[in-house]
């Protein structure tokens, strides 16, 4: 079982990276969460991992933080929730924002991610209610990313919502409304929050 990497990033999107460990690519699916935080391609990351074993295949996870790890595996101990699922809520909300919605049995916040619905919200806090506490969400580092550009932040944040599985266009038009509200520069990771919510309002 493999519980951590250490290697050179040798490519990354959105959802996955390759990290190459003495000569071997082992491809690690990601959140946007982890994706903020990756160092420069080339650079050498360390992830803490959690191994998926499926009958017909077996899936690496990574998250940069401990934190992120414990988050994803509380999340996937929910039923119906399998990792994907809670790959798109990590990528849509913050371990922060994850505990304080659970504990605040706020279901219209955790709506918010794509493949949650009112069911599946009010079963997450039902069920982590009690758990989510020993996530520590104090601890977790708010990482940024630096950017080139306000433009390459548009096109990273469409990409990622893309991948989220809103469509494109749906996608554009929120992310031009959550830039016209902000006057500002804003993050990768800031963009893609605002998005959200205007995904969610329609």
């Amino acid at each position: 079982m493999i519980a951590s990497l250490t290697g050179r990033l040798a490519f990354k999107s959105p959802t996955s990276l390759i990290l190459d460990v003495q000569g071997v690519g082992y491809e690690v699916f990601i959140p946007l969460s982890t994706y903020y935080g990756l160092a420069n391609l080339g650079d050498g990351t360390s992830l803490s991992v959690h191994t998926h074993v499926r009958e017909d295949a077996i899936q690496l996870f990574g998250f940069l933080t401990s934190q992120e790890k414990d988050a994803f595996v509380l999340l996937t101990s929910v039923s119906g929730v399998g990792p994907k699922l809670a790959l798109s809520v990590l990528s849509a909300l913050s371990v922060s924002d994850l505990v304080s919605a659970i504990q605040s049995d706020n279901v219209e916040r955790l709506t918010t991610v794509p493949g949650i619905g009112n069911k599946s919200a009010s079963r997450l806090v039902l069920e982590l209610k009690d758990k989510v506490s020993k996530l520590q969400p104090s601890l977790v580092p708010a990482s940024e990313s630096p950017r080139q550009g306000q433009d390459a932040t548009f096109d990273d944040a469409l990409s990622a919502l893309v991948h989220l599985g809103y469509r494109p266009q749906d996608a554009k038009e929120a992310l031009k409304r959550a830039k016209a509200s902000n006057h500002e520069s804003v993050s990768l990771k800031d963009m893609i929050r605002e998005s959200l919510k205007e995904l969610a309002r329609g």
